[in-house]
């Protein structure tokens, strides 16, 4: 009889053994294969970098999984941004504080496993900023249809696009407009042609301006939130041929009074009779209770009668341009009303009317007037309706029309009574009664 020898019974152990654990490394494998690896998760710029330039962006993306939570901070306050369709990605949407530390966490999981990443850098303090001077309308007024709004910055922009993608205007009613840079540090917005606003809403801009880049080295030193209203629509027609204002309000027509107008019997500049009044969609601007107007504005010394020299406190004025015309009171020439036209240029009003007109004033009320060989120039007063809506929304950096409405929870502020003689209204030529 022939015996298995103890070698023997080791060997055939250590096949069984062997082939045993090949089988589990082979299942082991196959899971690990099947199981998905960890989200990983990447945060720009990364942790603990320092003097990040303003007008980067935070980006977080993720690879093996999406993103379930982002949460970033400066300060206390939360920044936007914009999680992509597929979940991979986050943007900030705006530029970034200057000289601000951001806080940023974002979490993001597959179908086993969920990662959680940290992240801390600071921004750029920059050595030149740039803000915003003065807007128009002031915050809180109350104004007209027509009213645009008028941003002058406190140094000149280069970087338009930049500066004009930042700029967000919504009203609560849908409306259509379009930026228009007048000059390097001023850029204002208006409606489309003459549509102009619905009456009675809110309209907010923000200015999303902190790090926007504005030029070389010149970065937006914070951002700007401005609110006013929109009050009843106001819409005087001038008819000069006819020689009579009409007054509509919220569609109904509420005043029909008599008028003169200019007389075109005056100094001829650039061909054009001065003492023409000019047609045109104007915007009311101003009131004055009192307002001094004298021949100063044609070369004339007031006192110089005999080339027809004058000054005179007109009571109940409107200003409607920068050329020097108003809607006013004219007591003396009350017979002319209706039958001739007799001013200097300005639209004389029956002092009751003229006293009505100026009480229920609102700045941005439209004024329109017709039938003089004179039209008004699109950039005398507020006079933007005249430039024709592709050449305006050409004039854009961005050479585009914005959409506005409605608004974002626009918060209710106070309405102010606008000033007599607002530092922020352009100065006039003061012209004749």
């Amino acid at each position: 009889m022939m015996r298995r020898t103890p070698f023997a019974l080791a060997g055939t152990a250590a096949l069984l053994l062997l082939t045993a654990c090949s089988e589990n490394s082979a299942k082991v494998t196959e899971r690990a294969q099947a199981e998905p690896a960890a989200p990983q998760v990447t945060i720009t710029p990364a942790d603990g970098t320092g003097k990040v330039k303003p007008d980067s962006k935070i980006k977080i993306t993720v690879a093996d999984g999406t993103l379930q939570n982002v949460t970033v901070k400066v300060g206390k306050k939360d920044v936007e941004g914009e999680l992509s369709a597929d979940g991979a990605s986050w943007t900030s949407t705006w530029a970034l504080r200057p000289g601000a530390t951001y806080q940023v966490s974002a979490t993001a999981a597959n179908n086993v496993q969920t990662a959680t990443v940290a992240s801390s850098f600071t921004t750029l303090k920059p050595a030149n900023t740039f803000k915003i001077a003065d807007i128009i309308p002031a915050p809180g007024e109350t104004v007209g249809v027509g009213m645009p709004i008028t941003i002058t910055f406190d140094r000149d922009i280069s970087n338009k696009k930049a500066v004009e993608q930042a700029l967000v205007v919504r009203s609560e009613k849908p409306a259509v407009g379009a930026w228009y840079w007048t000059a390097d540090n001023q850029v204002i917005f208006r409606t489309k042609n003459k549509k102009y606003w619905d009456a009675r809403q809110k309209i907010k801009l923000t200015a999303h301006l902190a790090g926007v880049r504005g030029a070389k080295g010149v970065y937006g030193a914070a951002d700007r939130t401005h609110q006013f209203k929109i009050g009843n629509s106001q819409i005087s027609t001038v008819d000069t041929k006819k020689k009579y204002i009409t007054v509509v309000r919220n569609g109904k027509r509420v005043k029909h009074v008599p008028i003169s107008a200019g007389s075109g019997n005056g100094p001829v500049r650039n061909g054009v009779d001065t003492f023409l009044t000019t047609s045109g969609s104007h915007l009311t601007m101003s009131r004055h209770r009192v307002e001094t107007m004298t021949s100063e504005w044609m070369g004339v010394d007031p006192k110089d009668k005999a080339n027809g020299g004058y000054e005179e406190k007109i009571p109940f004025a409107v200003r409607i341009s920068n050329s020097g015309e108003y809607v006013h009171s004219m007591a003396s020439r009350v017979w002319a009303m209706g039958r001739q036209n007799l001013s200097h240029g300005c639209v004389n009003a029956p002092p009751e009317f003229a006293q009505w007109f100026y009480n229920n004033f609102q700045r941005g009320d439209v004024v329109d007037i017709t039938g003089t060989k004179r039209r008004i120039e699109w950039n005398n007063g507020w006079s933007y309706y005249e430039m024709p809506w592709k050449q305006w929304v050409q004039g854009g950096a961005l050479d585009r029309e914005v959409n506005t409405g409605p608004a974002e929870e626009a918060s209710e502020t106070p309405a102010t009574t606008p000033p007599a003689a607002s530092p922020s209204t352009p100065a006039a030529t003061e012209t004749a009664p």
